[in-house]
């Protein structure tokens, strides 16, 4: 599947939100919001998140298959695809249970991380300011 920058962008941000968020047991018990604590996050931290994911959902991102998607509206796939395409890059490392619980969390990563690609905008009616 072909992705935007910003779109890739976007989906892992908003996966190590919502990583960060299940981790924190402030953000879980309501007493802080994800975006603040995002927010109050350094750098490298930020950047040890987001590499740790980058590795294990942008990879499957690319290699799903090529979907047509109209102006406004966000790319969808099966869990099938899903799958299919996280246990094409998984590999045989490890033993069968193993290979199990690594394909089923990075699916739902994927997952989480296609819940969070900014809907298509079309080309054609983006309109650039005269200043430009």
């Amino acid at each position: 599947m072909r992705f935007t920058e910003h779109e890739l962008t976007a989906a892992l941000t908003g996966t190590a939100k919502a990583v960060l968020a299940a981790q924190r047991k402030d953000v879980r018990k309501g007493k802080a919001d994800i975006d603040t604590v995002w927010d109050t996050m350094d750098r490298y931290q930020r950047f040890t998140l987001l590499d740790g994911l980058g590795t294990q959902v942008l990879p499957v991102l690319v290699a799903l298959p090529d979907v047509e998607v109209e102006a406004g509206t966000r790319p969808t796939f099966t869990d099938a695809q899903v799958t299919e395409a996280v246990e094409g890059l998984v590999g045989d490392a490890g033993g069968r249970v193993r290979r199990k619980v690594v394909v089923k969390t990075r699916a739902e990563l994927v997952k989480i991380a296609l819940s969070h690609v900014p809907p298509r905008q079309d080309p054609d009616a983006l309109i650039v300011p005269d200043h430009l």
